[in-house]
């Protein structure tokens, strides 16, 4: 479980990612492709070729976290970036991981009665 504060940002890596990357490698593509700085805080996540598999980044101040996620079926849903990075809110990325289309979630069930 990533515990982030309220305000890190989450940034989406257009396109498909290298995957055999680790911290270092995914860290200095932040850093010269995104041009963003790998130790601010934010969750940088990732996708591969694919699309089953997740890669983030996260520095919370005393080192840097490498989490991956694989889904058993589907696809990750990824964004097509004009400029090579979309930033999304904390809840969306919470969809995302859990394989639910963060773009438009939809309630499947809401109870109508209380008892």
């Amino acid at each position: 479980m990533i515990v982030s504060p309220n305000n890190a940002r989450v940034w989406l890596a257009a396109g498909p990612t290298d995957m055999r990357r680790g911290m270092k490698g995914l860290s200095l593509l932040v850093q010269e492709g995104l041009q963003k700085n790998p130790h601010a805080g934010d969750l940088f996540v990732f996708r591969g070729r694919r699309g089953d598999l997740l890669k983030i980044i996260w520095h919370d101040g005393i080192g840097l976290s490498l989490y991956a996620k694989r889904l058993e079926r589907g696809r990750f849903i990824w964004p097509t970036p004009v400029n090579g990075v979309v930033s999304i809110s904390s809840a969306q990325l919470a969809y995302m991981l859990d394989g639910i289309d963060w773009r438009n979630p939809v309630h499947t069930f809401r109870p109508e009665l209380a008892g």
